[in-house]
């Protein structure tokens, strides 16, 4: 399988347009079917933001070795830590404020709020 083969899966298994699959990437659609025709190549920096924006493994975009996907998120709080990187500690107090009830958390907003315009207004 070539890489721009390689490229087509990948945009397909992740159920994306060209322009979609595109625009993450900064190119437009035409850049993307270029390449995927393999009427372009596959420059290494083009590569590394496929494997970057899409969690794509890059020995499997290159080599064909290894899984399509790095390590994906399991969860939109997955990746929100990985992007933050924020610990066990942070993703709990996260999960604990996400599944509390909507009116505790206007309250929690509220002392939230007060606290902040506290320590604001000792500074």
């Amino acid at each position: 399988m070539t890489h721009g083969e390689r490229v087509k899966e990948i945009r397909k298994t992740l159920n994306l347009t060209l322009e979609k699959f595109g625009e993450k990437l900064g190119v437009g659609k035409t850049a993307i079917s270029n390449i995927e025709k393999g009427n372009r190549n596959l420059t290494d920096q083009m590569a590394k933001a496929i494997c970057r924006e899409y969690n794509v493994n890059y020995d499997y975009l290159i080599y064909e070795e290894g899984e399509m996907f790095s390590d994906l998120p399991q969860t939109v709080l997955d990746e929100l830590c990985a992007q933050y990187s924020l610990n066990d500690f942070d993703k709990a107090i996260i999960e604990l404020y996400v599944n509390t009830p909507l009116e505790l958390r206007q309250e929690v907003k509220k002392k939230m709020k007060e606290f902040i315009q506290k320590v604001n207004w000792e500074e």
